[in-house]
């Protein structure tokens, strides 16, 4: 099982100590004996312990910086949601493929930013614009808020600041089964608590420093006997010898554990693996001994968001996943719904 998250190494920005969250967390990494350490910003952080690229990027995975958010413009999250809200970035999983990656760039630590009213603030700003309609807000664009949770409790403020919001509602979803804090959250069935859920062989090999799949699930009840709206996301769906049992086990093991209760507003999103250039050099740079399949010329390309492409699955790929785990839900969970397939 792995274990909650324990930073090696803390960084702190100056301006958040005028912040009772960052006084707070100070004094809880203080009292635990990790080393602290004063950094002017986060840009400025150099020289991180390890002999080589391999051990910094290891460590780097294992430091939290303490600091504050500076820009309270949110991006916007489709199709997961209208905004994303940034509790945090960076993630101390090992996951092969993400796309973090790219977008951390050469800072792959851990940020929790302490300027919680603020971010709370500004968010109310975005419901207000849209207001009556309802305004959904994804926490878990540029990390995973779960694995961190456990030492900040802002996701759990955030739970409860939109608990209590008339128009806003909130979106997460973690590969941590680290869930205990977050279950006596007044949450007013406004937040879905999503998990991502793959079959063995991809959690095996490319998602290492993750919770299993059947700690996962075993949370992914934890948190339906909470009260909380369920989701699960199916990502990165991956094409390897044998994924079509793969998948299948993956959704048996689901539907054997999940109570009937549990099934009336559950949610599914499907995201296929993508990759860029860019992700694909520094994948092979962090993980050079990867199983993972970066060639392009079996894939189609996809222009993103971000002006550059993805690579994709082919067409017949595609529609073999859709129909293929489509199947699955709809026979072991006909009720649910299929918000996605990307």
């Amino acid at each position: 099982m792995v274990k909650p998250f324990t930073p090696q190494l803390v960084y702190v920005e100056p301006d958040a100590l005028e912040y009772p969250s960052g006084k707070r967390l100070i004094k809880k990494f203080a009292d635990m004996g990790v080393e602290i350490r004063e950094t002017t910003s986060h840009n400025q952080i150099r020289n991180l312990p390890g002999e080589n690229h391999f051990q910094k990027y290891r460590i780097a995975k294992s430091t939290l910086v303490i600091g504050v958010r500076r820009t309270l413009k949110f991006d916007t999250s489709k199709p997961s949601a209208e905004y994303a809200i940034p509790l945090a970035t960076g993630c101390m999983g090992h996951c092969h493929y993400c796309y973090l990656q790219t977008t951390m760039g050469s800072k792959p630590y851990i940020r929790t930013y302490v300027n919680i009213d603020e971010i709370f603030e500004a968010a109310q700003n975005y419901m207000d614009e849209r207001a009556p309609e309802s305004t959904r807000f994804e926490a878990s664009c540029t990390s995973d808020i779960v694995g961190v949770d456990h030492l900040t409790h802002h996701l759990k403020q955030a739970i409860e600041f939109f608990g209590k919001s008339k128009h806003g509602k909130l979106r997460f979803v973690t590969k941590f089964a680290h869930v205990d804090h977050l279950l006596d959250a007044d949450h007013q069935g406004k937040t879905r608590f999503r998990f991502s859920i793959n079959d063995d062989y991809i959690i095996k090999y490319f998602e290492p420093g993750t919770s299993r799949l059947h700690e996962r699930i075993e949370a992914a009840v934890k948190v339906a006997e909470a009260g909380y709206p369920l989701g699960f996301i199916v990502a990165p769906i991956y094409l390897h010898d044998g994924w079509e049992e793969g998948y299948l086990e993956m959704f048996e093991k689901l539907e054997a554990s999940l109570p009937a209760f549990a099934r009336k507003d559950l949610t599914f999103e499907m995201i296929q693996h993508r990759f860029t250039k860019p992700a694909k050099r520094v994948i092979q740079e962090n993980y050079p001994m990867t199983k993972l399949e970066l060639d392009e010329s079996k894939r189609k390309t996809k222009w993103g968001r971000y002006g550059i492409y993805k690579y994709v699955y082919q067409d017949e790929q595609q529609e073999a996943i859709k129909d293929t785990l489509g199947s699955y839900i709809k026979r072991f969970f006909p009720e649910a719904k299929i918000e996605y397939f990307t």
